[in-house]
């Protein structure tokens, strides 16, 4: 897409599969872009073809997991300075002037923070502990690596690190069908992180959740959200609570399976969902 002195000499990195509802709208707001990377993990809907209204560099592969994903698409960009998005992420105008900006006076920094509003239900929130909500997404090339983590993977930047002040706009959970879709999803990836490590007992089921949503509905404010606060807090604390009990779920699992099959039931695997088959936005553990 090179050419036009206009551009920013920038390379947007996104990874997708079947988001024909929301890749059109993040690809508009980065045409400012000189480099548009999208990698497709072999969507069925019209992902690619929508992809390709906007940038020809889109590459389709099979998904190895969200950090070996987000690292082959920063492999490929053409820029010093990347920006990894979401495809449900748009760019405000004021991020996108900031970027230029910083492009401009040839900053010394190697990467940036950069605070994300997220709407619930189509309220955004300001409070729960969901804004700034501050992610590593603009960095050089040459200093990023990716976290190896199946549901907190993120970016390291190895050098000086600042933080913007123009926002990214985050269009999650439109319903609370969406909700819970991520929040099964989300439980069973951190689960699969946590098991090795996190030893559970039956209060653990009560306590963490009722600690988190006391921590986001109280003391993070989530009162004054209304309606759409409560509502946000107690998926927060379902979430931690489904967490728990699939962490004992999987330390538990040849027991369990024993009993099941004392039980004269037919021979089953309790397995939890691996990240080879789980796709979708993830960050919101705040």
């Amino acid at each position: 897409m090179g050419g036009q002195s206009s551009w920013l000499p920038i390379s947007v990195v996104v990874i997708t599969r079947d988001e024909e509802d929301n890749i059109e709208g993040c690809l508009e707001s980065v045409q400012w872009a000189d480099d548009i990377v999208v990698v497709d993990a072999e969507s069925r809907d019209r992902t690619v073809e929508l992809c390709r209204k906007f940038t020809q560099r889109v590459f389709r592969r099979p998904w190895p997991g969200y950090a070996a994903q987000k690292a082959f698409a920063v492999a490929q960009a053409r820029h010093e300075w990347v920006l990894s998005l979401d495809a449900d992420e748009r760019v405000s105008d004021a991020l996108r002037a900031e970027l230029a900006t910083l492009i401009a006076l040839r900053t010394e920094c190697d990467g940036y923070y950069v605070p994300r509003l997220s709407s619930y239900l189509g309220k955004w929130i300001r409070r729960c502990g969901w804004y700034p909500g501050y992610q590593l997404r603009f960095f050089r090339k040459s200093k990023v690596g990716v976290a190896q983590s199946r549901v907190h993977e993120g970016f390291i930047v190895q050098g000086k690190v600042g933080y913007l002040r123009g926002e990214l706009l985050h269009y999650s959970y439109r319903d609370l069908e969406e909700n819970l879709q991520k929040l099964n999803r989300y439980s069973t990836l951190e689960a699969l992180d946590r098991a090795a490590q996190t030893r559970v007992r039956w209060y653990d089921f009560v306590l963490h959740p009722l600690s988190e949503f006391l921590r986001k509905f109280v003391a993070l404010g989530g009162t004054l959200e209304g309606t759409h606060g409560f509502v946000l807090c107690a998926m927060s604390a379902f979430q931690k609570m489904a967490l728990y009990m699939k962490i004992w779920q999987l330390q538990h699992r040849e027991q369990l399976m024993e009993a099941y099959q004392r039980a004269g039931a037919p021979r089953c695997q309790l397995e939890a969902v691996g990240d080879d088959a789980s796709f979708g936005d993830h960050h919101h553990a705040q």
